[in-house]
């Protein structure tokens, strides 16, 4: 599966920068494949080990907020690895293709 999240607490001030990066160090340190852009940081794994990294990235981006919130998109999708990039890569491929759906 890879699930995409936003993380950001709540009542702590404009910037939530400091926040953000503890949750994405705890992605990053999972080991499991994982990437961050300026919305989502996306993590590829089975159930469990995925769910377990988003819970963790929630808890540091939570330290000092008495609110956090989380938006949070899933593909559930069996026998599937590297989606990260492959699914990208297959709309890349279609771009040079001139396909349009």
């Amino acid at each position: 599966m890879i699930v995409a999240f936003s993380v950001s607490p709540m009542g702590t001030g404009e910037s939530v920068a400091p926040a953000v990066a503890r949750a994405v160090r705890v992605v990053r340190d999972s080991g499991l494949p994982n990437q961050t852009d300026a919305m989502f940081t996306s993590v590829e794994g089975e159930w469990d080990e995925v769910m377990d990294v988003v819970k963790r990235a929630v808890e540091a981006a939570g330290e000092g907020a008495s609110r956090v919130s989380l938006t949070l998109k899933a593909d559930i999708r069996h026998g599937v690895t590297d989606g990260l990039h492959s699914k990208v890569e297959a709309v890349e491929h279609e771009l040079r293709q001139g396909g349009s759906g």
